[in-house]
Order: structure tokens, then sequence, then C-alpha cells
């Protein structure tokens, strides 16, 4: 009866910093996380392992992460170790000063990118397009929106840069709107708007992908745990360091290429009938599990699931580089 209970409890409790929206709840699949005393990483135990002056002893910390996932309300703070952000071997003073002078690099780079288009950072965000593929542009939207909303795009341009940047605006916010929709987090315009700023931001300083389709699923989680736009910013940042191969995509090649071929071999090794089986269906190159390769199961489970995943598997995405598969 205790256990029954204590159950009830972590659900809800789940639910409490992730609600899902009333209609949304037949669609949403079901969490099967739960939070373990003694063995989830909880806000008590995350401050005990901080020394007098801040260095971090994240061997003990990934012990427990491994045995039972972090609790919701440190996943924020955590995260940033885990991606990278910090070293353990900092102090608390290495720290902020780090955090401030990045909250002022991001402060930079997100005026570079308003100056060009003065919708970034207003709370509102673009779904339409604002330029032509030759840098021509467009005097009104669909939605009825003028195009000065995007500052000098009511300017033709020739830079190549700032053109496939400007292309790529749109189609973020077309994503923006479908990311984690179930979630009562992105009723609010404005939270959908900080996803797209940084999304925005990330694609003028990346030069060799800049934004594809799928990084809005990687960069949600930032944007829910972590209140500071900047530091979703660069938590974010962190992820695509590891991540970027998967959405490098050409003529020849799929980002996730190498990670189809290892899934195959590991399914023909452990599940040979079922191997064959696909083989049969045409399904053996594992196309199917290219958008489950490439987001990282964010949209095969749950919300909470998928962030549990991300952070106990012995390769996990967030503190180990080489994450392909969760065997």
């Amino acid at each position: 009866m205790a256990l029954f209970f204590m159950r009830k409890a972590s659900t809800a409790e789940l639910d409490a910093f992730y609600p899902i929206r009333p209609e949304c709840q037949v669609d949403v699949p079901k969490t099967r996380f739960r939070l373990r005393a003694g063995k989830t990483l909880s806000a008590r135990r995350w401050h005990a392992a901080f020394s007098e002056d801040g260095h971090l002893d994240i061997a003990k910390v990934l012990r427990r992460i491994q045995r039972g996932g972090v609790h919701p309300a440190i996943k924020g703070v955590v995260w940033e170790f885990l991606l990278g952000c910090f070293d353990p071997n900092s102090t608390f003073d290495d720290r902020n000063q780090l955090r401030q002078g990045r909250r002022e690099q991001y402060s930079r780079l997100k005026s570079e990118c308003q100056k060009m288009v003065p919708v970034i950072g207003s709370g509102k965000f673009l779904t339409t397009p604002i330029i032509t593929d030759d840098g021509q542009p467009i005097e009104e939207s669909a939605n009825g929106n003028i195009s000065n909303n995007g500052g000098d795009a009511n300017h033709a341009t020739s830079d190549k840069k700032v053109i496939q940047w400007k292309l790529f605006l749109h189609q973020i916010g077309l994503d923006v709107v479908r990311t984690d929709r179930s979630l009562v987090f992105y009723e609010s315009q404005a939270h959908q708007a900080k996803l797209w700023d940084i999304l925005s931001v990330y694609a003028w300083v990346d030069n060799d992908i800049g934004y594809v389709q799928g990084m809005n699923d990687i960069c949600s989680p930032m944007v829910i745990l972590i209140d500071n736009e900047a530091d979703a910013f660069w938590c974010f940042e962190r992820a695509m360091r590891r991540l970027r191969e998967n959405f490098r995509c050409s003529a020849s090649s799929i980002g996730v290429q190498s990670q189809l071929s290892t899934l195959s071999q590991v399914i023909k090794t452990i599940d040979p009938k079922l191997h064959q089986h696909l083989e049969d269906l045409d399904g053996g190159e594992y196309l199917f599990a290219f958008r489950m390769l490439m987001v990282l199961f964010r949209r095969e489970f749950s919300f909470v699931d998928s962030l549990y995943l991300w952070e106990v598997r012995r390769k996990t995405v967030l503190h180990f580089p080489n994450w392909v598969l969760f065997y």
C-alpha cells in the first residue's frame, strides 16, 4: 500500500513539472519513469556533491543518475554539467564568471541577428518567408505580416550567408509550432518565441549546417528546463557539438547512416529472425529508424521518458559523445 501511494505521488509530481494539455492526454505515450527515493538524484544529494568552494564530485553524481535519473526540480542545472558547459573541477566563482561571459556573448550574437530581423527578441516569431531564394524581399506574408517586421528583409541582399539564414527563419517557425505541442508549456507564445530565437541565433552561428528539421526536438528540453535564454542556448550548442553529424545530409548519404548500419548489425546479431523478416519486407536498411536516431527518440517516447533515456543510458547523449543506441 505504501508503495502504491509513493508511485501515485511520483506521477503527480512529474505531471506538475511537465503538464499535458487535456485534449492531448489520449495521444501522448504513457510515461513509465518514476521518481525513486534513494536512487533518483535529488536536490539534497546534488547540493551535497559540491565542495565548499564549488568543486563537483561528478563520479558520485553520475552513479546516482545511472540508477534513477535526475529529479525534475534540478534537471536544468545538472544538465549544464552533463553537457559540458561547466567543468566539475571549477569553482563557484569560475562558473559565475564563465556564465556571465557566455550571456554577454549570446546577447551580442542575438543583437547581430536582431539588426537583420528585428522580430528576433520581440516575443514573436515568423512562420512565413520574408525573402525569396535570390534574396528579394517578400512584401507581405500570407498571414498579413508586412515584411518590414523582418527589418532589412525589405531590402534585397546578395550575401549568401544572410540569404540562407533568412530562408531558415520561417521553417524554424513552422517547426516551433509543432514542437512538443502536447505540453502546456508551449501554449505560451513567449515560450515558443524563446525556442525560435535560440534556433535562429544558432542557425546564424553554425555556418556549415545552419538549421535542419529535428533540431527543434533537441533544443526544446533546454528551453523547458532552463529559464535563462542564454544559458539554454549554450546547452543546446553543446548538445549540437555531439549531434550535428546527425543533421548532415548529402545526395549520397544521410546523417545517421552509420548508426543505421550499427542498428542493422545489432539486430542481426541478437535477433536474426527479426532481421531476416525486415529484410523480406525491404526494411533491411532500417530507414524506418531514421527519425528515432536523428532526434534521439524524442517523438517515440513521452517527454519525461525521453529525458530519462538521455540521462541514464551508459552512452547517453548528455555525457558521452559517442551516443548511438540505447542497447
